[in-house]
């Protein structure tokens, strides 16, 4: 038995039933993207580690040993610096430096991108005019030179007072996606509701607009930590930072300064840099998952393609080609292939008007033999 479209009921009954939350609508808002789950794994891990790192560190970081130089050992699990201090406790005592810059230059940065990007985006006017030059003057100005020049003027600032520096200089991008985003919502029905009832700005700000662009915020949130941290690690190595104080900047200067290069220990540096990488990919990695979930194509479906590929077979349905129109059988128009024991059901929807993805790719259940690909007969 051969199924073509034209046998099929009309596509409007299968629209109608749609409507309703699908068995693979539900899967795939309750599966969360594998980015997020080993980023925030990631940032977790090192979140924990700069809590309780100086607690449980072995040794006094500052404290000279008798065995400088000396390989990882069970006294030493990473080894030792050149005048025998540990590098495992000033591993763990210099995660909490920079996770604290990372995170307070995040928190102000964020802080400053929402009251100029948002107050830009829906006040208009000169507001918006004044609040779009200021961001897009910090834009354009090269920030580690900038950084360069503020911290030399500090050279013994605590962590905090270089977050504010980081800050001053990383916000104006996220105000800049803010602002658009702003621009976008301004004129929707939720907030012209609002504005007409007589609701004051900043309530229509804080309770319309912001919750619409939570996850706008993460983003920006999370690429400023990441951005915090690895300036504040280039200051320190190149000794503009407060060098005097344990971080894992402050620890690859130390290791450059005395050539730990040159004598082969590489126990000193490595472990410095791959914790910075380790914390970068794990940021990035939440980043991407939160891009991918504010993704307009990818935000139906509540996953990516692939997986609404895999969450859909599991509930019995299979993704079909469309053949090109043109290039099928001997009329001329090509077929859709279809299973034989699902009689009454509509032609399947494409794959955008189901779930805004590719719109070369159909569903139709699974099961039963299908229609040859020459055309309905």
């Amino acid at each position: 038995m051969t199924t073509t479209v034209n046998d099929l009921s009309p596509r409007s009954e299968l629209v109608g039933e749609l409507e309703e939350p699908s068995p693979v609508a539900r899967s795939a808002r309750r599966r969360l993207s594998p980015k997020i789950v080993v980023g925030l794994a990631i940032l977790g891990f090192f979140v924990l580690m700069a809590i309780v790192g100086p607690y449980v560190a072995p040794y006094n970081p500052s404290a000279l040993g008798a065995h400088p130089l000396a390989g990882p050992s069970s006294a030493h699990p990473l080894g030792t610096t050149q005048t025998g201090q540990d590098v495992l406790s000033q591993l763990l005592v210099g995660a909490r430096s920079s996770m604290v810059v990372g995170f307070v230059a995040g928190a102000i940065a964020t802080a400053l991108s929402i009251i100029v990007g948002i107050s830009a985006g829906y006040l208009g006017g000169f507001a918006e005019e004044g609040l779009s030059m200021l961001s897009n003057i910090f834009l354009v100005i090269p920030a580690l030179p900038l950084l360069i020049v503020l911290t030399a003027f500090l050279p013994r600032a605590n962590a905090i007072v270089i977050a504010v520096v980081i800050a001053a200089t990383g916000w104006a991008w996220g105000a800049r996606v803010l602002r658009a985003q702003t621009l976008a919502l301004r004129r929707q029905d939720y907030v012209e509701a609002a504005r007409s009832v007589g609701e004051r700005a900043w309530r229509i700000i804080l309770f319309e607009i912001l919750p619409n662009e939570a996850a706008i915020v993460a983003s920006s949130f999370l690429f400023t930590v990441l951005f915090a941290i690895l300036t504040d690690a280039s200051l320190a190595f190149l000794g503009l930072g407060n060098i005097t104080a344990w971080s894992w900047g402050s620890m690859l200067y130390w290791a450059e300064n005395n050539e730990a290069l040159t004598v082969g220990a590489f126990w000193w540096f490595v472990p410095p840099g791959l914790c910075i990488a380790l914390l970068g990919t794990g940021l990035a990695l939440a980043n991407f998952g939160i891009d991918e979930f504010i993704n307009p194509r990818l935000r139906a479906a509540g996953l990516s393609r692939r997986g609404l590929q895999i969450a859909s077979r599991s509930h019995g349905l299979t993704p079909v080609m469309r053949r090109p129109t043109g290039s099928g059988g001997p009329s001329g128009t090509g077929s859709i292939r279809l299973a034989e024991d699902a009689p009454g059901v509509a032609a399947p929807l494409s794959f955008d008007e189901v779930s805004g993805a590719s719109p070369k790719s159909q569903w139709a259940p699974a099961g039963g033999s299908r229609a040859p690909e020459g055309g309905g007969r």
